[in-house]
């Protein structure tokens, strides 16, 4: 395979426009060139701003680098992210409206001196784990295109692994980065609740949603958490190939190092478990059995830990249905404008009572302390990302069924991810895989509050051990 620009980490392109082997223009026009090409076998990117990217790229090639933490790094954003004179990607509810003002994301990316090439692919609002629009190509995996990739961050996961671009940013609020991470090969991490200032989780009903990354490496994920954490902080690069020169804002540069010795708890069941008859494919079960004797050998303590949930999956629905009555379509023309999926969920939200409303997310809260105690003795707990393998595209929505049927499926789908939200935790998503060939199926570390660091260290170690940063899609690499 002969040598590419975007076979190289995100680490390694900063460091190359640092060094003057590469401008940041030769940078994004490759990347450019790659979307070009492949979005329309997989549709991962919804919006392509050739011309706004290279303006943004020759104005470091002028300035110089400095120190903005990806400064010159190709990436890309979440469609649901609003940028100042483009049309949001959200819903059709908004096809004709140019927006006036970029959002709180849309600034902390540019201010951590990335350069965005455009929107990725996104469900209506994000609001499903699998990224299927109604009218638009669906978001496929680059290891099966007949297979979805997840969402609701899929067209973010299919890009980074198909090497558009080496690092992207999108939100989680019930799985929406680990599951498409899971399903494309790639690294996702959902931060803790508040770590990320520009989308630490308040924004959303009971906290749910925060921004986070999705990339090829361990190190290239801390990379972009730390500039989203501190984006017009120090230079990023040097903190990870090499120890740290400390400081709070490089707290991720020391982890990927890979040291430590961690005490691992394996979860026995998942919180749904009482609803629906959830079952973990073979290769699912296999990919984390491989980490959990990784874990073992590599000399740290493991032990079986349970998650009390009985009333986890009636309050959770609740919360499904409420944090979409706030979608604006007040009236019968703009509700049919909606997706139907979207409409009914809607419907049914508003149609919720408050009293339910208010005591879902009086359960939701005293799961979280359940969830921090059961957790406590842990510096890690080990689930299966999902429970399935990537689902055959039409799967989700087959025969018609109705929204609370695409929901049930979403929860066999991916079983282990919401209530990491809920519970507002650190949680990343590793590509350990059934075997080192074969399908991805990945493997979720779920740390402390505000325990990323620990995550970091111990999914370094396991990736040193499997080597996914040599595994790519073959027909898409």
């Amino acid at each position: 395979m002969a040598f590419a620009l975007h076979h190289l980490t995100a680490q390694e392109q900063w460091d190359w426009v640092r060094r003057g082997d590469v401008t940041a223009v030769e940078l994004a026009r490759h990347h450019l060139q790659r979307v070009a090409d492949l979005n329309g076998a997989l549709g991962a990117f919804s919006r392509v701003d050739a011309d706004r990217a290279l303006e943004t790229a020759a104005r470091i090639d002028a300035a110089g680098q400095g120190a903005a933490p990806l400064s010159g790094v190709p990436t890309a954003e979440k469609e649901l992210v609003r940028r100042a004179g483009t049309v949001w990607g959200a819903s059709r509810l908004f096809a004709d409206e140019v927006v006036e003002s970029s959002d709180e994301v849309a600034r902390a990316i540019d201010a951590t001196g990335a350069v965005v090439l455009g929107a990725t692919a996104s469900p209506e609002f994000g609001l499903t784990g699998f990224t299927e629009p109604a009218g638009r190509p669906p978001a496929r995996s680059p290891w099966d295109p007949g297979a979805g990739a997840g969402g609701s961050s899929g067209g973010a996961a299919v890009a980074v692994a198909a090497g558009l671009v080496p690092v992207a940013v999108g939100s989680d609020g019930g799985g929406s980065i680990r599951i498409p991470a899971a399903w494309c090969g790639v690294v996702g991490v959902k931060p803790s609740r508040g770590r990320v200032p520009a989308q630490g989780g308040q924004g959303s009903l009971a906290g749910l949603v925060t921004a986070g990354p999705i990339a090829r490496t361990v190190a290239d994920a801390a990379m972009v958490l730390d500039a989203l954490v501190a984006p017009a902080g120090r230079a990023a690069g040097a903190g990870y190939a090499t120890a740290p020169d400390g400081g709070e804002e490089a707290f991720l540069g020391h982890a990927v190092r890979g040291e430590g010795r961690f005490t691992v708890g394996v979860l026995q069941g998942s919180v749904w478990d009482d609803a629906l008859d959830v079952r973990v494919d073979p290769d699912n079960a296999a990919a984390a059995a491989r980490a959990v004797a990784a874990i073992d050998e590599l000399g740290h303590g493991v032990e079986p830990v349970h998650l009390p949930g009985r009333d986890y999956p009636d309050f959770f629905r609740v919360l499904w249905l409420a944090g979409a009555a706030t979608i604006p379509a007040r009236t019968p023309d703009r509700l049919a404008l909606l997706e139907p999926y979207t409409r009914e969920v809607v419907e049914r939200g508003r149609a919720t009572p408050a009293e339910r409303v208010v005591g879902a997310l009086a359960a939701a809260a005293a799961f979280e302390r359940r969830a921090i105690a059961a957790f406590a003795p842990f510096d890690a707990v080990l689930t299966p990302t999902t429970a399935l393998p990537a689902r055959p595209l039409g799967w989700y929505s087959a025969a018609g069924e109705g929204a609370e049927q695409v929901f049930d499926r979403q929860v066999l789908a991916a079983p282990f991810t919401s209530f990491v939200n809920v519970s507002g935790l650190p949680a990343i998503s590793l590509p350990i895989g059934a075997s080192d060939e074969g399908a991805p199926a990945g493997v979720q570390l779920i740390g402390r509050p505000g325990g990323e660091a620990a995550l970091f260290a111990l999914a370094r170690q396991l990736e040193r051990r499997f080597g996914w940063p040599r595994r790519h899609p073959p027909a898409f690499w």
